[in-house]
């Protein structure tokens, strides 16, 4: 009778984590990095259009989340072409050399309903900084949506060398808004 009462209680838990929905694939054209900036004293914003990457997400097991998103560099759109030419170059982001940034995780911690913390790095021109990302998730239909906000240091990455790397006329700090949307997997 125990027996019985463990094989079903087995039974049931499997069967409940074989239907529990996972999240994986970016939908591109819903996601969105975005990001503003200081310079010379004006606020500029701007973006980056091209990402990619892998997201694990289980919302029954947020805590066990993965992410490893890679940013292509040259879709940085901010300022006009002038300042986006200027950004590609060996003082800001030297494309050439390091045309990817990344963001890989190594913990997720679960911080309240449908909000978790994920601490990974957060790698920019060949660069790795540790870094935690605040992140708040929620269903929307039969996507998950992630959103989060955080700050960059752009000197921590070597971001703006020579005259750029007075503070004053370009501010250090970086707001980041991501705007994440997965679709089942």
């Amino acid at each position: 009778m125990l027996a019985q009462a463990l094989l079903a209680m087995l039974f049931i838990s499997a069967a409940s984590s074989a239907y529990a929905v996972e999240y994986s694939s970016i939908d591109a054209s819903k996601s969105k990095i975005t990001f503003t900036s200081k310079l010379m004293g004006s606020k500029i914003s701007g973006s980056f259009g091209k990402f990619s990457g892998k997201v694990l997400f289980n919302p029954d097991e947020p805590e066990k989340a993965k992410a490893n998103l890679i940013i292509e560099i040259s879709s940085f759109n901010a300022g006009g072409e002038e300042l986006q030419e200027e950004a590609k170059g060996k003082d800001w982001f030297s494309t050439k050399l390091f045309p990817t940034a990344s963001y890989v995780t190594d913990s997720v911690k679960i911080t309240g309903p449908n909000s978790l913390d994920a601490h990974g790095t957060l790698t920019i021109k060949g660069k790795a900084v540790p870094l935690l990302i605040s992140v708040k998730y929620q269903l929307q239909g039969k996507q998950m949506v992630f959103d989060a906000s955080f700050q960059v240091l752009r000197l921590d990455f070597g971001l703006g060398a020579g005259n750029w790397a007075d503070t004053s006329a370009v501010a250090n700090e970086v707001p980041v808004n991501v705007h994440l949307v997965l679709n089942q997997k």
